[in-house]
């Protein structure tokens, strides 16, 4: 029994168990960066700690003991640990060259391992990794140029190669192709694989699966997951299915869609929840079961394992489950023409526009744009026939002052990184194979190639056939033979008989054939051409019947080449033509969309004439045509020359023509679409419409306020767009304050009428917490949906702010809050409007709140609703349902759900999250070698202050993926501005942050103070205790710090941060680093400029930005630190990349965080550092820092030093840790983070 004989048999009777993360448990063994160069790499130049894929070589017992470890916890397939093993990886530590070697060696360890616990009964298989590579063949790495891309298809065919035959060669029962989240990478991946293999005359199964960045379910490339399946289908692949980025109860529908998108096996293996703010992983085993169990009760898989923070205890949970389910069954339908772009396109859903005007033939404006280098002006002319309803775009660049293939891939790649484009498959169109070729290598889709034929034999047909399915196009098959091209339907139909022969008996899909069967011209004159359109249409039918699930295409713009120049008569040819093609079968068209005319349409004599010829009803229907087509020609230049003109079918476009709608219409238009130019104009030409300017106001304004959100509450809008709306409107109303002032003095002073809003919150950031920008950002999509929003500002006291909601009659109250000290604020809020009787709902948002928190802690101190608010997106449906007279009830039952089932998640978390005792947790200690580390002197000891630190030199250190994430567009720079929804969004507003930026910059608006400082010290026990001198006699104070207590696998630490400073009895001697830092001076009246003109969405853009700037000037110190100050990384030569994923020596840990819990500390911090003297800046009574955008952190240089959470602690060492601090047990339990999040 071969292999592929094997696992089909095994996966349709159980459920195959894959094994989890590689990664996560390598780094419980906490191996230096000797150990990953062992003794063959030990001078090798680059740095190598994290290039686990070496372990292969250099310690391949680790990577053993890991597949041991998955084999006994119930694994039948186990991969190699050559996620990075290619020579595109390997590059980033110089190791390309070892890229076969390092594969080899994954695939024996995995071999002899899965051979050693191999039995008949239950036979074990390794699956070769061919991961995504470090690079992307979809997406550009420079932003000011989509069109650029940081490697080629030929490069990774190059490198999959090398990676897939290594794995062979070492004894890979399984390829997989994993973590796609480009899928051009990954039938790259594919191409080679199949060359490998046909060159081989093997057979192996391919298991392929792709990664989703988002709930909205999509790849990094933009695709949705049925577009993926559709893409790579074409490998015949053992199985497809979803791996990584999210969690399994989020992956869940994703699952689903996949599952009913292909026909073959399909797997899941999620990662074990989502990562905590440090990149670990908290999903307990018993979690994560609990929702893969729903994959499998739904017969969702057929394998299924674990990816990121899995371990051998998760995978032996999901073997224990999954025993008990059937596997899916495969489905038995028969397939119909699929195609995809980012998104899939059934062919068998009706007729298909293909859109010709992106041909140098079909578009003078096209091919002029072209030969004058001109792409991207070049990509209105797609965008354009999309947006007209072309299903396809038809690409082609054979032209005689063109080079075809070089122009195809610059066109390409631009268009493939717009979305409106790029959701639609494309059609590569030329005669030269190799311009096919070098489209094909752009398209991450499935697209289809423009065409083969037998015109060069038999033998060359099936070759472009088979590369084509290799490239995973379909194909159009040209009716073209040896003979010529077949113009007769006794032609037609034996030249298409023929090529479907040979093409399905080669194993070609048949609904991946697509016929041509030639439109050719009629009413030319020539009698022998009048019966080529109907001879067309019979050979539609005769294909349809005869070629079993066979499509049919044509260019139907050639059936009137002889009417070149009269555009009316033209259309009405191809209307009629394509009714009776289309009923007889004809699946697609090449037309241009825009200048589409429907059959009913057509002027009905003009339609007849236009029948006859077509059908070739009549002898002379040619020339009763033609003079009919003289007729319209005079007209047409008649009324030209009166001053007329157009074509007689259809009005002209008008550019720009949302300015022409009614203008109630535009007014609504401009606040949906967040275009201020005319909207004071616009307002002032509507206002003599209405008796009173309020009117206006409730009347076409707030139209166009419901309706942006609708858009946002239904996910059609997104945050950036819903508050430049905002920014139209009070633009709009600050044009109408004037007469609604006139009003009211003529009605004697008093207020006619004040617009109605659906009701009233008072929202505050609670006090001792200075974060507004979540909170004001919920108050402009409140403000969006007629919500009248007092805010209070930050740090505002409980009394404060029930005196403000008492004062304004407040239908709700809203608190939020970025850092922990702030829940039990809001605890004490809550206990405040409990005992002064009120009844309103609270509110609950902000960074640090959770909804475990809310239902455990603040609601039961409440008798009236609390409701924990998790982002902007939700604010509307949450006040508008605590309103409702018929929705409130039934939110509120649901919510005392999801509150019973919070508080029931967090008591299994809490029973399982088990500790050890504190003495187990010290002998378990970060484990570091005293006498041998290296352990440098700072270069320059004491305090460092930053003076008149430029911007300009912290500007390139901006993380912008945070930066949109703060305006909930997600994370990832790049990804989100490439999203097919929320891309158009997220480049608006980066382009306005970057104005905001350039005025910060060049005007000086803002100031950067710091101040570093480098301070002898030593630790003892869990304590840092910092000197004065560098002879470390007097002691000037002491961190306490606290120790993880949490139980671990073999080979994981307890780590403290104090761990990572020499002990004071090791006769060494060692420092740390302190910081603070603020780019927040100057900001509130740069602020308060733009809310003195109601322009909220720059206020909270300044507000957002100045928050990155503090995060980029703390990035940017840190690596001066490193390179200079301190200077114990001196040749460190890291990207910007490397940098926010934290790839240096040492770490940066800031007070409040996982590590350090207590913000307290941080006042410690401020002594040591002078901070209010050097840097303006203070503490709060919550120890927030002011101005907000601030940081304040710690220096650890130690090579083993490494990020962590303290997570929950035992008793004892929080009872030790109050003595030690002088706080009260529940207090200490407060400032620990111990409690619940």
């Amino acid at each position: 029994m071969t292999t592929r004989e094997l696992l089909d048999s095994l996966a349709s009777r159980r459920v195959l168990i894959l094994d989890g993360a590689m990664g996560t448990m390598i780094q419980r063994f906490g191996l230096s960066e000797e150990d990953f160069r062992g003794g063959r790499m030990r001078d090798h130049p680059t740095p190598l700690k994290g290039c686990n894929d070496l372990l292969c070589l250099t310690k391949p017992s680790v990577v053993a003991s890991i597949h041991q470890a998955y084999l006994r916890a119930g694994a039948d397939i186990v991969e190699t640990c050559t996620f990075n093993a290619t020579s595109v990886s390997l590059a980033d530590y110089g190791l390309s060259g070892l890229a076969y070697e390092i594969n080899v060696a994954a695939a024996r360890i995995a071999r002899e391992c899965a051979d050693l616990y191999s039995t008949p009964e239950q036979p074990r298989f390794v699956a070769g990794i061919l991961g995504p590579t470090s690079k992307t063949a979809s997406l550009s790495p420079d932003v000011d140029d989509p069109g650029a891309r940081g490697i080629g298809w030929d490069e990774l065919v190059i490198a999959y190669s090398e990676n897939a035959r290594g794995l062979l060669d070492g004894g890979a029962d399984i390829l997989m192709v994993e973590t796609v989240f480009d899928t051009l990478n990954a039938k790259a991946a594919i191409f080679a694989i199949t060359g490998l293999l046909q060159e081989r005359g093997i057979d192996v199964p391919l298991m392929i699966s792709g990664t989703i960045v988002d709930a909205a379910g999509r790849t990094l490339s933009g695709q949705t997951v049925e577009a993926f399946c559709v893409s790579v289908l074409h490998a015949r692949p053992w199985s497809v299915g979803l791996n990584c980025s999210l969690g399994a109860e989020r992956l869940r529908p994703h699952v689903e869609s996949l599952s009913a998108a292909v026909p073959c096996f399909t797997s899941a293996h999620p990662n074990a929840g989502l990562p905590n703010r440090f990149g670990q992983y908290d999903e307990s085993a018993d979690t994560m079961v609990a929702f893969v169990e729903t994959f499998l009760s739904d017969g969702l898989v057929n394998v299924v394992g674990g990816c990121c923070g899995s371990t051998p205890a998760h995978i032996a949970a999901i073997a224990r489950v999954a025993a008990k389910y059937p596997p899916r069954v495969l489905p038995s339908t028969p397939r119909p023409t699929l195609l995809s772009g980012l998104e899939i396109l059934d062919l068998s859903v009706g007729f298909v526009d293909v859109g010709e005007r992106t041909n140098v033939s079909g578009s003078s404006k096209f091919l002029r744009l072209v030969k004058e280098g001109k792409f991207r002006e070049a990509l209105s002319v797609a965008r354009a026939m999309v947006e007209a309803g072309a299903g396809i775009i038809d690409i082609c660049m054979d032209d005689a002052l063109l080079d075809a293939p070089s122009s195809m891939v610059r066109f390409l790649n631009l268009a493939m990184a717009d979305p409106d484009i790029a959701r639609v498959p494309v059609m590569v169109d030329s005669s030269r194979w190799d311009a096919l070729e070098a489209g094909l290598k752009c398209l991450q889709g499935k697209g289809v190639v423009n065409s083969i034929s037998l015109k060069e034999g038999e033998a060359e047909f099936l070759h472009r056939a088979r590369l084509s399915r290799r490239y995973g196009a379909a194909v159009v098959v040209m009716l073209f033979d040896e003979k010529g091209q077949a113009d007769s339907f006794e032609r037609k139909t034996e030249v298409a008989f023929r090529c479907y022969r040979l093409l399905t008996a080669d194993g070609f899909p048949p609904e991946d054939i697509i016929f041509d069967p030639n439109v050719l011209a009629v009413a030319t004159g020539i009698s022998e051409h009048d019966r080529y359109g109907l001879d067309f249409i019979r050979a539609c039918a005769w294909i349809r019947s005869n070629c079993s699930g066979a499509n049919i295409s044509g260019g139907i713009s050639n059936l009137s080449f002889g009417f070149r120049g009269n555009d009316t008569v033209r259309e009405a040819m191809h209307a009629v033509f394509l009714k009776h093609a289309t009923a007889a079968g004809l699946s697609m068209g090449i037309v241009n969309p825009a200048a589409f005319v429907a059959y009913d349409d057509v002027e009905p004599e003009l339609r007849e004439l236009a029948e006859d010829v077509v059908l070739a009803r009549r002898s002379d229907a040619a020339e009763r045509l033609l003079v009919k087509a003289v007729a319209l020609k005079d007209e047409a230049e008649a009324a030209k020359a009166a001053g007329g003109g157009g074509n007689a079918l259809r009005p002209p476009a008008e550019k720009d023509a949302w300015r022409s709608m009614p203008l109630e219409e535009r007014i609504i238009h401009s606040l949906v679409k967040g275009i201020d130019d005319y909207i004071e104009a616009d307002v002032l030409e509507i206002r003599p419409n209405f008796s009173r300017g309020i009117e206006v106001i409730e009347g076409p304004l707030m139209k166009g306020m419901n309706e942006v959100g609708d858009r946002f509450g239904s996910g059609r809008m997104f945050l950036p767009q819903v508050i430049r709306s905002a920014r139209v409107m009070k633009r709009a109303v600050a044009v109408l304050e004037p007469f609604i002032q006139a009003e009211k003095a003529a009605a004697g002073g008093g207020d006619p009428q004040v617009p109605r809003t659906v009701g009233k919150i008072v929202m505050a950031t609670v006090k001792g917490d200075v974060h507004d920008i979540g909170k004001n950002i919920v108050g402009v999509v409140l403000g969006c949906n007629g919500w009248d929003v007092v805010d209070l500002g930050v740090m505002v006291p409980a009394d404060a702010i029930l005196e403000a909601a008492i004062h304004e009659k407040a239908d709700l109250i809203g608190l939020s809050g970025l850092i922990t000290p702030s829940l039990e604020e809001m605890v004490h809020v809550a206990r405040e409007m409990r005992r002064r009787g009120f009844s309103v709902p609270l509110l609950i948002g902000g960074a640090t709140t959770s909804e475990a928190h809310t239902a455990l802690r603040i609601a039961p101190e409440y008798s009236s609703p609390v409701v924990y608010v998790k982002d902007a997106s939700r604010a509307a449906s949450v006040v508008r349902a605590l309103l409702s007279d018929t929705d409130k009830g039934r939110f509120l039952e649901k919510l005392e759900a999801d509150y019973r089932a919070a508080a029931e998640r967090h008591e299994r978390i809490e029973a399982r999250a088990e500790t050890i005792a504190m003495s187990e947790a010290r002998a378990n200690k970060a484990a570091i070698d005293w006498t041998s580390v290296a352990l440098d002197k700072p270069a320059c000891p004491g305090l460092f202050d930053l003076g008149d630190y430029p911007l300009e030199r912290i500007v390139p250190y901006i993380d912008w993926s945070y930066f949109f994430y703060s305006w909930d567009l997600g994370h990832g720079f790049k990804s989100v501005l490439e999203d097919p929804e929320k891309g158009e969004a997220a480049r608006r507003l980066y382009d306005d942050a970057k104005a905001i930026l350039d005025r910060i910059v060049s005007e000086r608006i803002l100031r950067v103070r710091g101040v570093a400082g480098f301070f002898p010290a030593a630790s003892e026990g869990e304590d840092v205790i910092v000197f004065d001198k560098e002879r470390r006699t007097g002691e000037i104070g002491r961190f306490h710090f606290l120790r993880n207590q949490e139980r671990k696998l073999a080979g994981g630490a307890n780590p403290c941060l104090a761990d990572f400073v020499a002990p004071l009895d090791s006769g060494r001697e060692d420092w740390i680093g302190l910081f603070a830092l603020t780019t927040g001076h100057g900001l509130a009246p740069f602020v308060s400029s733009f809310q003195a003109k109601g322009d909220d969405y720059s206020a909270l853009l300044a507000k957002t930005i100045a928050d990155r700037l503090a995060e980029a000037c703390a990035e940017e110190l840190h690596e001066r630190t490193r390179r200079e100050l301190w200077g114990y990384a001196k040749e460190e030569k890291l990207g910007k990349d490397d940098l926010f994923e934290g790839r240096y020596r040492g770490i940066r840990p800031a007070f409040g965080y996982p590590s350090c819990p207590d913000h307290e500390d941080k006042r410690l911090a401020f002594r040591f550092l002078d901070a209010e003297e050097r840097c303006g800046m203070s503490l709060t009574s919550s120890a927030m820092m002011e101005p907000a955008a601030s940081v304040c952190g710690m220096y650890f240089a130690n090579p083993a030093a490494f990020y962590f959470g303290v997570g929950k602690i035992g008793d004892d060492q929080l009872s030790t840790w109050a003595a030690r601090k002088g706080l009260s047990e529940e207090a200490a339990r407060s400032r620990s983070g111990y409690g619940i999040r």
